[in-house]
């Protein structure tokens, strides 16, 4: 099955990286996995949810028993969850559907860096790993799978940055 990877595109204050997935889950349980703790874990273990509202933090743990602190911009219940990811931000939104729904995850980065392919591969397997714990699985081998996308997202990041 041919992967969808993220889009692109050049904006007058950065770039745009979209993502979009269809899920065959209602976006109430979808949500779920997007701001709460336990299931958080399950697909990002480093993130953490400390106080859920507008103004309101993730925590991402840096291992070394420091945290860094993303700021919730705009919060709104099953629909859009949007924070601050370092200099840039991400915004997760969800469409119900018939059968389910949209979930699109739109990153606005500042500047592209050597760590922007392996972001947007991260999350293009986060992604992935959310839709796999919907349906009652797994994905076995995260880092295999995130090796091929850095790969392919190299090269997206190259073919959407020479001049047209």
């Amino acid at each position: 099955m041919g992967v969808m990877l993220a889009s692109i595109e050049r904006t007058a204050d950065g770039y745009v990286a979209r993502f979009e997935r269809h899920l065959k889950h209602p976006v109430e349980k979808v949500w779920s996995y997007l701001t709460e703790n336990e299931r958080l874990a399950k697909w990002f273990a480093e993130l953490s949810v400390d106080d859920l509202r507008e103004g309101g933090v993730f925590k991402f743990d840096m291992g070394n028993g420091t945290f860094e602190t993303m700021e919730i911009l705009e919060l709104k219940p099953y629909s859009v969850l949007a924070y601050t990811w370092g200099e840039d931000r991400v915004r997760f939104e969800l469409y119900p559907e018939p059968g389910g729904c949209r979930l699109v995850l739109v990153e606005n980065i500042a500047k592209l860096t050597d760590h922007t392919p392996r972001d947007l591969a991260g999350w293009d397997v986060c992604l992935d790993v959310i839709a796999a714990l919907l349906d009652g699985g797994t994905i076995p081998d995260r880092k295999a799978v995130w090796a091929g996308r850095y790969e392919e997202y190299k090269a997206l990041i190259r073919s959407s940055t020479e001049e047209k």
